[in-house]
């Protein structure tokens, strides 16, 4: 039986980046790198946006695992653990190159991610409560099947793949000043490093991890983490131990980890979604994110912004994008109390239709009343804003009714 972790070098080097970019043409998209003018006015930078969530599978991580599977030893199978996105790259480039693939997937992966993964011909297992538990099952299991091991981050092959990222951003836009990006383990912003120092000028890196998975930040900056757990939007990144490879060039390289809020990210996915029309999970808007909450950092410069992935569970899009109304005051709660007699609710409608504000869902409460011959309602409204939510509450009450708008 032989090894199951191969003998390679943890240096990366731009030749390494350079060797994936030619070894996986043609396998993995080019993806565009246009300007969002839009999104640029909003935080105030020159906003470049970079669609790797236009990959086959949704994921830039298909550009990592191709380069590493093509240095699987011929007839042997491969064991990979991830939380969804390095296992579709894995099992689709594994199935395309006729390597027979086993993904080791946490016990709370969204079923959207299983489902596809098992479809691109890989055998799945839910083992272990994150991504550091499936990790140690994997290795396991790749001893007990005589397995090779494809790290999702910390494997120079993979940091190369990712790299090739950045050759094509500043093939497409030399003159970036910052190359922004999500950050879980690390692999992504390892690899943008790598290429962005070799740029003939001079381009920084910025990673991007949630709140409530700051592993990287914390250990860059000689923090012990103090919370790496709960649940995130952002379920890509969710990783509590980052890699040893990608801490050591993020050094080397000088790459700062910021950390944004889940509000942020919320907000960032619904901005794409509604300006760019294009659809990210919260790792992809992550870079986003980061110019939202830490705009200063980022005003007046040229910004390329990875959206490493539109891999998101349909039912948290639709959450997200109805609290991102809200959160604009456009779609709105209102609590209305009513006399109960015949045209009382015709009237509710009739004000708040001549203020041009529109009912998407009334709720009926008999027993949420004052009194026994009154009614409570509950609206939800579509305006264009809070004031004009509050426009249509005055009007209400100008005409005797008891209204309120209530919080999310």
């Amino acid at each position: 039986m032989t090894d199951t972790l191969r003998p390679v070098s943890a240096q990366v080097t731009i030749d390494d980046v350079r060797a994936a970019a030619r070894r996986i043409e043609g396998a993995v998209e080019r993806t565009p790198l246009t300007c969002s003018q839009t999104l640029s006015e909003i935080v105030g930078a020159t906003v470049f946006l970079k669609f790797e969530n236009l990959q086959f599978s949704g994921s830039f991580k298909e550009r990592g695992a191709r380069n590493r599977l093509l240095d699987v030893e011929p007839g042997r199978g491969v064991v990979a653990m991830s939380a969804g996105n390095h296992a579709q790259g894995v099992a689709r480039h594994g199935a395309l190159l006729g390597i027979e693939t086993h993904i080791v997937m946490p016990d709370n992966t969204p079923f959207v991610k299983v489902a596809r993964t098992r479809d691109y011909g890989a055998t799945v297992e839910l083992m272990g409560a994150d991504v550091m538990e499936s990790a140690v099952l994997a290795r396991q299991l790749a001893k007990e099947r005589d397995l090779e091991f494809i790290h999702p981050f910390d494997d120079p092959a993979v940091i190369a793949g990712q790299g090739t990222i950045g050759l094509e951003m500043l093939d497409q836009q030399p003159d970036l000043d910052l190359i922004v990006a999500a950050v879980g383990g690390g692999g992504l912003a390892s690899g943008l490093a790598v290429a962005a120092a070799a740029h003939s000028s001079p381009c920084q890196v910025v990673g991007v991890q949630s709140e409530r998975y700051p592993s990287m930040a914390d250990a860059l900056a000689g923090r012990t983490s103090t919370r790496l757990d709960g649940s995130t939007v952002a379920d890509g990144i969710a990783v509590t131990q980052p890699g040893e490879i990608t801490q050591r060039i993020l050094i080397d390289h000088g790459v700062d980890v910021v950390v944004v809020s889940e509000a942020a990210i919320e907000e960032a996915i619904a901005l794409l979604l509604e300006i760019e029309k294009t659809v990210v999970e919260g790792a992809g808007a992550a870079a986003l994110a980061a110019c939202i909450q830490h705009g200063d950092r980022f005003a007046g410069k040229k910004v390329g912004l990875v959206l490493c992935g539109g891999n998101i569970d349909p039912r948290t899009l639709s959450s997200v994008t109805l609290r991102g109304l809200a959160n604009q005051g456009r779609l709105n709660r209102i609590r209305v109390e009513l006399d109960d007699t015949p045209g009382r609710l015709a009237l509710v409608s009739s004000l708040i239709a001549e203020e041009r504000a529109n009912v998407v869902q009334v709720d009926h409460d008999g027993l949420g009343s004052t009194g026994a011959r009154s009614t409570v309602l509950e609206l939800r409204i579509d305006t264009l804003d809070m004031a004009h939510a509050e426009q249509v509450l005055a009007r209400l009450m100008e005409a005797g009714i008891t209204a309120q708008l209530l919080p999310w």
